[in-house]
């Protein structure tokens, strides 16, 4: 697959198809088949930020708590998340967001966000409409808004990004929607 683009619609599942790997899931529901199902395509960082945002909302259209439609994966052994220090300064705290198991969200703010596995936001932070891939860290003091912040990356305290477009695009990735986009690569480059 050297030739590949890594697009899922365009590479990967003709591939898999082509190796008789392909299973498919009819994405409507069974008690209302006339509603249309599920389905993103999450091929631009926009899309991908917006898809995962969603699932933040009250009633997403992909509701993760639904017993009738389960969806099963591997989930790595981690402790529960953990939301430490209130004290009226610094408390920590997600609203309207997802944090999964071996988050830690000391003395900070997060609201409308995705932390994924391991993710941490230390003291004074405050992290806004953003993804936190596997393991990335958020200093102390920073403000984080509408970004993907990738695995593994440590921001430094007292970061700021996704306030200043300008700034935000001379360091990191910004997409055609304002979404910043922050590797590791970018951080030590």
């Amino acid at each position: 697959m050297s030739e590949s683009s890594h697009d899922f619609g365009k590479d990967i599942v003709p591939s898999v198809i082509a190796s008789g790997d392909a299973y498919a899931y009819r994405f409507n529901d069974l008690y209302e088949p006339t509603q249309q199902g599920y389905w993103r395509d999450v091929g631009t960082i926009d899309a991908y930020h917006q898809a995962n945002i969603e699932l933040t909302y009250v009633v997403p259209d992909l509701n993760l708590y639904d017993a009738q439609w389960p969806i099963w994966t591997l989930q790595e052994q981690v402790p529960p998340a953990k939301f430490v220090f209130d004290d009226s300064e610094m408390a920590g705290a997600a609203i309207e967001s997802l944090v999964a198991g071996g988050c830690i969200i000391s003395g900070a703010r997060v609201q409308r966000s995705v932390l994924f596995v391991n993710a941490r936001v230390e003291r004074g932070s405050v992290v806004e409409d953003s993804l936190l891939l596997p393991g990335a860290v958020v200093g102390r003091n920073c403000q984080i808004r509408r970004a993907i912040i990738d695995e593994g990356c440590v921001i430094p305290d007292g970061t700021r990004i996704g306030h200043n477009a300008k700034s935000d695009k001379k360091n990191y990735h910004v997409s055609a929607g304002g979404i910043t986009l922050v590797t590791r690569e970018m951080l030590e480059g």
